[in-house]
């Protein structure tokens, strides 16, 4: 009964203990943020056309953020990523080596049990020391051991808290991964299509440039024109082929680039041609504040902190007393008869106390090292989240500011193809040399090509401006482990 009275004596006071739990108590650190994004769309545009200003139900970026653009070829293509993507698929791994730590942590809150039967046969030498005769036994032992530490002071507790948000850090991590590969993507198909309309405009110059130099050759044939101009509308036919071959090898990397961010190998996949022509998407923006549970590299770095303030309490824990609680049972015979019975049953239990009395300083180094640790991750998160306010905001400059360029972009083709008109009118008229022609095409030329590149950059700013909002995640799909 003693017996009995001191085991329960010593469950109770260590239970009243596990309670106990040293270590700062974790409070993510603030972040200031300003009410209103400084840049603002232009207000010509309109949900119609492209833009919408940010209302209270926009919160956040709502579905797959790729359908802003109404693309399904687009739409197909994304879903391919998660399943097929080999660097996604890493880190899906790591994401379950995270929850597997979680369990290993957990398990310390209970008792390891451990057997390990042992049968033997015995001689002992009849020339021992002790000078007893040389006999034979038999040994058989059938023993379990029990061990229990006690979570005095809660290092075991941190430790599965630690676990738990770095697998809630893994699953952030994931998902930035996959944002940052389906932007990839989304910007790869929309270079690609950008070079689609390149070609269609470069054909179609090829086709005109063609039916120039037949109008020079007959001049030439009829007496009017040189042969320097006919030399001079072969040479810009020949440019401008050439730069229309550059355009497919270009637009060859951008859609082997899409084949392997899909899983696949290059030869397997086509991307069919299609000349960009789509205008920029509407995109909710929200308030600044909103991007501290919306961006998941954000929620990566928060809860890599809040991992290493656990660190703190377990360095702290190391300070104290550890409470090791064992029992040793199971049943000893010297004969296999009596082995299983009643009398040969053996117990002896008993706690433990263990505490450092002298360590040169090693605990209170490591203590110091984790709280250094613990700064430099504060630190991280506040630079994560100025990195993220600096990213809406140059994307949403970028969209402003080309959308103005775009339009005085479109009344330059629109006056340069009037010159060209304007030109060849004039050259068919003899009023001038066909160099005034080559000028006022190669000024069309360029003013075209530089209106396609002006709607692929604002299409990829749209990208980089949802990637930047977070793509449509927010902390609350973290899982809880």
């Amino acid at each position: 009964m003693t017996h009995r009275k001191a085991i329960f004596t010593t469950l109770a006071l260590t239970t009243l203990l596990a309670s106990c739990t040293v270590g700062p108590k974790y409070t993510r650190p603030s972040v200031p943020a300003a009410p209103a994004y400084s840049e603002q769309p232009p207000a010509s545009y309109t949900e119609s056309n492209g833009w919408k200003t940010a209302q209270p139900s926009d919160a956040t970026l709502r579905g797959d953020w790729w359908n802003f653009f109404g693309d399904p070829q687009l739409d197909a293509l994304e879903v391919q990523v998660p399943a097929a993507n080999q660097t996604l698929r890493a880190a899906e791994a790591s994401f379950r080596q995270a929850k597997a730590a979680i369990r290993f942590n957990r398990s310390a809150l209970y008792p390891t049990i451990s057997a390990g039967p042992d049968i033997s046969a015995n001689r002992v030498s009849a020339n021992n020391p002790i000078g007893t005769r040389g006999i034979n036994y038999g040994g058989f032992v059938l023993p379990f051991d029990i061990s229990y530490e006690a979570d005095l002071w809660g290092r075991i507790r941190r430790s599965i808290a630690a676990a738990r948000e770095n697998y809630q850090a893994s699953a952030a991590d994931f998902q930035n991964v996959k944002l940052i590969l389906q932007s990839e993507l989304a910007i790869d198909y929309f270079e690609a299509h950008s070079l689609d309309a390149q070609k269609e405009l470069l054909d179609n110059n090829v086709i005109a440039f063609e039916k120039a130099l037949q109008l020079t050759q007959n001049r030439y044939n009829g007496g009017v024109a040189s042969k320097a101009e006919v030399t001079q509308a072969q040479t810009q036919l020949n440019q401008t082929q050439a730069q229309d071959i550059d355009v497919e090898a270009a637009r060859a990397e951008y859609e082997h680039a899409i084949a392997v961010l899909i899983g696949k190998n290059p030869e397997e996949f086509k991307l069919p041609a299609a000349p960009l022509k789509r205008m920029p998407p509407v995109i909710p923006t929200g308030v600044p504040s909103q991007l501290l549970e919306r961006r998941p590299d954000i929620a990566i770095a928060e809860r890599r902190m809040a991992a290493q303030n656990e660190q703190i309490g377990i360095a702290r824990a190391a300070f104290f007393p550890q409470l090791l609680i064992t029992a040793v049972g199971g049943l000893q015979s010297g004969s296999i008869v009596d082995w299983f019975t009643w009398p040969s049953r053996y117990w002896a239990v008993g706690p433990q106390v263990a505490q450092y009395i002298f360590d040169a300083g090693r605990r209170r180094a490591q203590l110091e090292s984790v709280q250094a640790g613990y700064d430099i991750t504060v630190a991280d998160y506040r630079q994560s989240a100025l990195t993220a306010f600096r990213e809406v905001e140059d994307n949403l400059a970028v969209l402003r500011i080309l959308e103005q360029e775009s339009v005085k972009q479109q009344e330059a083709i629109a006056a340069a193809e009037n010159s060209v008109e304007l030109a060849i009118n004039r050259y068919k008229g003899g009023l001038v040399t066909y160099l005034e022609v080559i000028t006022a095409q190669n000024i069309a030329l360029t003013n075209q090509r530089t209106g396609v590149d002006l709607l692929r950059r604002r299409m990829d700013a749209s990208v980089l401006l949802i990637r930047a909002l977070g793509g449509g995640w927010d902390t609350s799909k973290l899982p809880q482990g």
